[in-house]
């Protein structure tokens, strides 16, 4: 596939940096800190690592727990990147006898192919007859309802660490609901691909929505087992509930890792490339400009008709996964950032700089922002104005280092693999 040979050779650059790996991951599940004092109590048992073995994702881990869904009616909330290898968990599971009774999909469905935002209509799996509850259409949390007959609830999705990707909003409806059901919600955790560093403006409350629910960075550095364990021990699902957690966690993993995913988490998000610059450019789906949806190299490339350099071009064309893209069958100028990803990869930070030059040469600067998606995709007004006023992407990044620093003290509490610094 192309967004495979793109990564090979995105990987083979990037993984030059190795990183001497010095601490261990825990080999067997580990509760929640926020739950129960025996969870508190609960030793963890730890295998060295060996930068010669590969990760492993918690889904493969099945002798970690299986035996702990034996006689259990399961739920699991997962999409196309719920794989065991190379099979999908539900027919992993029920090839052991387990009895999965429901699933619950996330946004682009339990396939993975709708657009971004589309909604999701709930239905059938054609594989295997069972329910397919969607948590992208009527209704985003789960109902109590709809969570009867379930005595233990699996969430494995793929994440990509940054706040707006919105894996993670499912996740905390999950555990709300999870939590007023008393039903355990148990997480086979996964490698974060942009999980070595921590960087962007911080969400303001007031500026809450499904892409950005909670008060962290842009990217947080966090698998979803660690960001579990921060919503739970933070008190911020409703109510100050807390989701009893059972965590199997990946092993062979640390922050240092650079971690090549096996399975595009998305459909526009297709290669490292896309995975690295996607933290730094989703920011322009509130504005005039294309990010490339549409064509071969979505997240890779940012445009528009009207910008004045017309050495690089592309033109946005409807397929799988952008039915209706913007500027679509029109010829968009701009920028390539496929290098720049690489400086990325290496480097660890958000960009802006990409921002800067889109607003700096729009031809009409009233409209350049077209929604207020802009705000709520950077959490924070301030950075709006920044732009409009001039500021250069340093003086943006130094404007919210101070709460990011804030942030990264929090987040220590909550980690299960060795920290990047």
């Amino acid at each position: 596939m192309l967004w495979q040979r793109k990564y090979a050779l995105l990987a083979q650059s990037a993984f030059i940096l190795s990183f001497l790996i010095l601490s261990c991951s825990s080999a067997q599940e580990k509760k929640t800190p926020a739950v129960t004092e025996k969870s508190k109590a609960k030793e963890k048992e730890q295998q060295t690592l060996d930068i010669s073995q590969p990760v492993i994702p918690a889904a493969e881990r099945t002798e970690a727990y299986l035996p702990k869904l034996q006689g259990k009616r399961i739920g699991i909330t997962g999409n196309h990147s719920s794989l065991v290898g190379k099979k999908h968990l539900v027919d992993t599971l029920l090839a052991h006898g387990i009895s999965v009774v429901k699933i619950f999909a996330p946004e682009h469905g339990f396939r993975g192919t709708a657009d971004a935002g589309e909604r999701i209509e709930s239905g059938k799996d054609t594989k295997t007859g069972l329910a397919v509850i969607s948590l992208y259409g009527k209704n985003k949390k789960p109902t109590q309802e709809q969570l009867s007959g379930i005595d233990l609830m699996i969430f494995d999705i793929q994440d990509v660490g940054a706040r707006f990707y919105t894996y993670i909003s499912t996740m905390h409806y999950v555990m709300e609901a999870c939590a007023e059901k008393g039903i355990p919600l148990l997480i086979l955790d996964r490698p974060n691909p942009n999980g070595y560093y921590v960087d962007g403006p911080v969400l303001k409350p007031e500026l809450r929505s499904f892409v950005g629910m909670h008060s962290v960075p842009v990217v947080h550095g966090m698998t979803i087992a660690e960001y579990a364990q921060m919503l739970n021990g933070e008190k911020w699902l409703a109510d100050s509930l807390s989701c009893e957690l059972i965590v199997i966690p990946c092993l062979n993993y640390t922050h240092k890792n650079r971690y090549e995913l096996p399975v595009p988490p998305s459909p526009n998000l297709k290669s490292a490339a896309s995975i690295a610059l996607y933290p730094s450019i989703c920011f322009m789906e509130g504005t005039i400009v294309s990010v490339g949806r549409g064509t071969d190299d979505p997240f890779t490339v940012l445009g528009y008709p009207q910008y004045p350099d017309t050495s690089f071009s592309f033109i946005p064309i409807s397929r799988e996964g952008a039915k209706n893209p913007s500027y679509k069958n029109q010829r968009c100028y701009g920028l390539d950032l496929q290098k720049e990803a690489l400086h990325l990869l290496e480097n660890g930070r958000i960009e802006l700089s990409y921002l800067v030059d889109m607003y700096s040469n729009a031809p009409d600067k009233q409209t350049f922002f077209t929604s207020n998606s802009f705000d709520k995709l950077t959490g924070d007004k301030r950075i709006k104005e920044m732009l409009i006023a001039g500021k250069s992407a340093k003086d943006m990044a130094d404007y919210w280092k101070p709460e990011v620093a804030i942030f990264k003290v929090l987040r220590k509490k909550y980690l299960l693999y060795e920290d990047f610094e």
